[in-house]
């Protein structure tokens, strides 16, 4: 146990953001540079190692908090490297951008406020790659067998980097000219800066993955060709078909998907673009949709300059403490307010855009909305509440509906789909297609980044035995495994 009095003589501190009026003037992350390893010994200090660590099941990769957070805490920072990463391959992708079920599960939440889990993991993996303790770590020898793995978004990463690891050569397909999939173009720079990407992408080349940018599976090379040259293909391409919304205006300029919007600013991150082709600046943003890709628009709407800023969402305002329904140690809906909800703008919930409104060249100029309620369970409208925003610029953040099969990936492998559009798969995350595996958002469907890295160690583990006849490899979660929700 870290300190036995911790949690009762240390109260919760997180992260310190920057000013606002100072953040929104540029794309780096939100968080003070080193404010954390002042506190994070001490709020270390609050895990209670407890005799049932209910943390571990709220996080599908099975991380071992306790244990890293007694090495967090007695300063022996390479320990808990070690400790961090025996069950998780990026930990400081998690540690900044996932919600933290962890922390929803703490026992100590029960209450108290929690342990600030994610806080310790980021300063753990910060301080080991400041130290040098994150190393290549390439095979003792190579097994002979080949692996494509088409995808390089978390769960892709992940089951790369396994397999390589376990003596495969592996070779990752990626459709967008650089690596990271909506790590790369659909996170924002100031919720995690790229380098974090691009140092993962040079530790993983030295151990012997290789990567293949541009080349999209399906249209520029046909999944016979990649079966030949392959003994075992990952399909680990996300849930990346947006879902729409077919009301009258939706043709009009201005009203884009989400995730046509994000990576354009990213772009001009990357140095592709002086500025953005879709831009917010000057014009009145309407973000429809209110989890987190909406939060993404939302801030970077800010940066770009808007004139104003509205979030709309169909449900209505979570409660600010857990419900009876949402017991701990299950994940709550609460109402939470990101760095991009600190920075301005509005939010309105239980309303339903009914249409777009246009000017003479086609530009979106207005939206129109109604209130909404459940009645009988059902989403109704309510009469006489109908009212019109302005809206130069409307991004649609509502969620993903499943794998792209535009591309001809899924029938020209002959895939086999579920009733939600997601690739089916075996206990072995194995498909109905011999030698042919699935991993993350195209099986399990629009998820957690902490689920797609679990989804990628799990299918890994899959394709390994299936190579050799058997694995050590880890496997933290089943394909049928569900957050711990109610």
């Amino acid at each position: 146990m870290a300190d036995p009095k911790g949690f009762l003589t240390t109260g919760r501190e997180v992260a310190r953001t920057r000013p606002v009026a100072e953040r929104v003037k540029d794309w780096n992350e939100v968080y003070v540079p080193g404010s954390l390893l002042p506190i994070i010994s001490k709020q270390a200090g609050r895990c209670m190692d407890c005799g049932i660590p209910f943390c571990h099941n709220g996080c599908p990769l099975g991380n071992l908090i306790p244990e890293w957070n007694d090495y967090a805490y007695r300063g022996d920072w390479a320990a808990a490297s070690e400790r961090l990463h025996a069950t998780n391959n990026f930990p400081e992708f998690t540690g900044r951008l996932c919600p933290a079920p962890c922390e929803a599960a703490c026992v100590l939440g029960i209450n108290q406020p929690a342990v600030t889990i994610k806080n310790v993991e980021v300063s753990i993996i910060d301080k080991a790659w400041d130290s040098g303790d994150v190393t290549p770590q390439p095979p003792d020898r190579l097994s002979g067998k080949t692996v494509a793995v088409i995808g390089s978004g978390p769960a892709g990463l992940a089951a790369a980097q396994q397999l390589t690891r376990a003596g495969h050569t592996v070779a990752v397909y990626e459709r967008a000219d650089r690596i990271g999939g909506l790590l790369r173009y659909g996170i924002p720079e100031f919720k995690m800066e790229k380098v974090h990407i691009n140092r993962r992408i040079e530790q993983m080349r030295a151990e012997g993955t290789k990567f293949r940018t541009e080349v999209e599976i399906g249209r520029d090379v046909d999944a016979a060709q990649l079966r030949r040259r392959y003994d075992a293909v990952v399909i680990a391409a996300g849930a990346t078909v947006s879902r729409d919304l077919p009301v009258p205006g939706r043709e009009l300029k201005g009203v884009h998907f989400a995730m046509d919007y994000l990576p354009l600013a990213n772009k001009v991150q990357e140095g592709d673009f002086v500025a953005p082709p879709i831009t917010a600046e000057g014009k009145h943003v309407v973000v429809i949709g209110g989890g987190d890709t909406g939060a993404d628009c939302v801030g970077t709407a800010h940066r770009q300059g808007a004139a104003s800023v509205t979030q709309l969402e169909i449900m209505p305002r979570p409660g600010e403490e857990r419900v009876a329904g949402q017991p701990w140690p299950t994940f709550p809906m609460l109402y939470k307010v990101t760095s991009a909800h600190e920075e301005g703008g509005e939010r309105v919930y239980s309303v339903s855009t009914t249409s777009f409104e246009g000017d003479e060249d086609g530009n979106v100029q207005a939206l129109n909305l109604v209130e909404v309620e459940f009645v009988d369970g059902k989403l109704t409208s309510k009469p006489g509440t109908e009212r019109r925003i302005p809206a130069q610029l409307v991004t649609l953040a509502m969620g993903f509906t499943g794998t792209d099969q535009s591309n001809g990936l899924v029938d020209q492998f002959g895939l086999e789909l579920d009733g939600r559009g997601n690739i089916v798969r075996d206990a072995d995350f194995a498909t109905n297609v011999d030698g042919v595996f699935v991993a993350g958002d195209a099986g399990r469907g629009q998820s957690l980044i902490v689920w797609a890295i679990a989804e990628g160690r799990s299918a890994a583990r899959g394709v390994d035995r299936y190579l050799t006849g058997a694995s050590e490899l880890p496997a933290p979660i089943r394909p049928t495994d569900r957050a711990l929700t109610v």
